[in-house]
């Protein structure tokens, strides 16, 4: 059975309920964890499959979802290295910390969400490989 320590909009949960059956939404500490099995990285990594865990800020939706962490942790298939990597204990398990950020009010309260987030993720993600 999931666990779902704290409620998400209903929009997000169902878009959860239908991507990603199995999220989980974790407190530890002073944080909230969303987790996701089964993220499909591009082509271009080491892995195909990854969890992937947000920080879900208690202003969400308003206050952005920033970063992505990722286990196991992502490298090139080429071997060229990757930046600002860092990594973060969730859930007793260490992730890979990617930190990504967007430009500065490029958050849109009320149209970006836990599903834009994620495309914005993935864009990091193809982007990475280009370099």
């Amino acid at each position: 059975m999931p666990r779902r320590s704290f409620q998400l909009a209903k929009e997000d949960e169902s878009f959860l309920d239908s991507a990603h059956p199995a999220w989980e939404a974790i407190i530890e500490g002073q944080s909230r964890w969303l987790l996701l099995e089964n993220f499909e990285a591009p082509a271009g990594f080491n892995h195909g499959l990854v969890g992937v865990a947000l920080m879900i800020d208690p202003g969400y939706p308003d206050t952005q979802i920033d970063m992505a962490y990722f286990l196991p942790h992502l490298a090139r298939a080429d071997g060229k290295p990757i930046n600002a990597l860092t990594t973060q204990s969730v859930d007793g398990k260490t992730w890979q910390r990617w930190s990504r950020h967007r430009e500065s009010g490029a958050w849109r309260p009320g149209v970006d969400n836990i599903e834009t987030h994620l495309l914005y993720v993935r864009s990091f993600l193809e982007m990475e490989l280009k370099k």
